[in-house]
This record gives structure tokens, C-alpha cells and sequence, in this order.
């Protein structure tokens, strides 16, 4: 699937039982940064305002944080004669390996300095478990190990959860299926996202799969006007 096939839906703006998710506005996400997601910054303005849509009590806004230790074993410099974007594959790590980027306490693992943090209920941080990557903002690359997310939306009674944010043929990607496997209805704000590209069919893959499994495809503009 290629994103001028996608079907978008008209969601109605934000009630109780909605969430919003910005996935890993990070410095080195951002052009310039160590793992540059192109057109990453040009988002940033389009978040801040649903962002600010969501400004109630009731209407939980989470920020996902890329938060690596140095030698994460995801980073292509933890693998001697490997080279970043290089194909690899191991448990919690892969498809491929990474330059070394967001390691804690880092101008790169920094939130943009344009994001409007303020608007933020709860950061969630991710991958900072030497041996485990993590894209998705509810469960490791492990398969098994849970980052808090679930019950953190739960508990406030989410029921619907919009997700934008970077990048969105990884940790976007991942952040959808999950919820949907966790049972949430998705929507990812397609224009408020960008990918990676890496391996080329990891957009194409990602759709697909959202697709298949009932993720909804939305229109930033399309959430105000609903």
C-alpha cells in the first residue's frame, strides 16, 4: 500500500475516552540529528496545535522519548565491522542496525526545542534496555516487555488513541498495531507523520499491515473541523 491509497475517515474532534500519542520528537530524529527522519521538523507546528486541541484534564496527551544508554545493541557501532542501515536481525534488535542516536541525557534524545512540551500529561520513555530495541510505545521489541502505556491509558479511560509523530514506518507503526492488538481504536494523523524509508518497503509494509489490522487513517484537519 502506498500512502495515495489510503482511505482517511472523519473522526469527529477529540472526547472523553480519546488520547493523543506524539511519537519521539527528538533531536536526532529532526534534520540535522544522527538519524534524521526528512521533513521531520515540518510536522512540529501541526502537532503543537492538536496538541493543544487536546489541552483538557480528560484528554491524556503522551509523549514517547527514544532513550538508549550508550552501546545500545541496536547501534551499529555495538557491532564490530557493521555499518549503519545494514540488515540485522536478533532478539529485541532489527530490521536493521542504527546510527548511534537518543542516548540518555543527550542533545539528541532532547524533545525539539518547537515542541510544546507543556502540553504533555506524561512522557513514556523506550529502549533503554541495553539489548532491546524498542519502537513501539506500549511493548519492547521483545515482545514481552510492557513500557506502562496500557495501563496508564486505561486508567484514565481511553478508549480511542490518535497517534502522529516520527517515524511512521517504525515506532508509529508499531505504536498503532499495538494498540490495536491491545484493543484500542487507532488513528494515525498521517499528515502529522513522516518515515524513515529503511529498508525501502518498510512504508509499504507498515500500511499494509495497519490496514489489515483496523487502524484508521485521518487528516489533522479533519480532527478540528470534525
Amino acid at each position: 500500500m502506498k500512502l495515495e491509497d489510503l482511505v482517511y475517515v472523519k473522526t469527529g474532534k477529540p472526547a472523553f475516552g480519546d488520547a493523543l500519542a506524539v511519537i519521539d520528537m527528538q533531536n536526532d530524529f529532526i534534520p540535522g540529528g544522527a538519524l534524521a527522519v526528512q521533513e521531520g521538523d515540518v510536522i512540529i507546528e501541526g502537532i503543537n496545535r492538536v496538541m493543544e486541541l487536546f489541552n483538557r484534564s480528560d484528554l491524556p496527551v503522551v509523549l514517547t522519548q527514544d532513550w538508549h544508554p550508550a552501546g545500545h545493541h541496536s547501534f551499529a557501532s555495538a557491532h564490530p565491522g557493521m555499518k549503519p542501515y545494514d540488515l540485522f536481525k536478533a532478539q529485541g534488535i532489527g530490521p536493521v542496525l542504527w546510527p548511534d542516536h537518543c542516548v540518555q541525557g543527550s542533545f539528541g534524545a532532547d524533545f525539539h526545542r518547537n515542541l510544546e512540551t507543556r502540553y504533555a500529561h506524561t512522557v513514556i520513555r523506550k529502549g533503554y534496555h541495553r539489548d532491546i530495541d524498542s519502537y513501539s510505545g506500549f511493548l519492547e521489541n521483545d515482545g514481552k516487555t510492557r513500557t506502562g502505556l496500557d495501563g496508564y491509558l486505561r486508567d484514565r479511560g481511553v478508549r480511542r488513541i490518535f497517534v502522529c509523530g516520527l517515524a511512521l514506518d517504525y515506532c508509529v507503526f508499531f505504536t498503532a498495531s499495538h494498540g490495536r492488538d491491545l484493543g484500542y481504536e487507532v488513528c494515525v494523523i498521517v499528515d502529522l507523520a513522516r518515515p524513515v524509508g529503511s529498508p525501502p518497503d518498510s512504508l509499504f509494509s507498515a500500511l499494509d499491515t495497519m490496514s489489515g489490522k483496523g487502524v484508521c487513517f485521518v487528516r489533522s484537519g479533519d480532527i478540528f473541523t470534525g
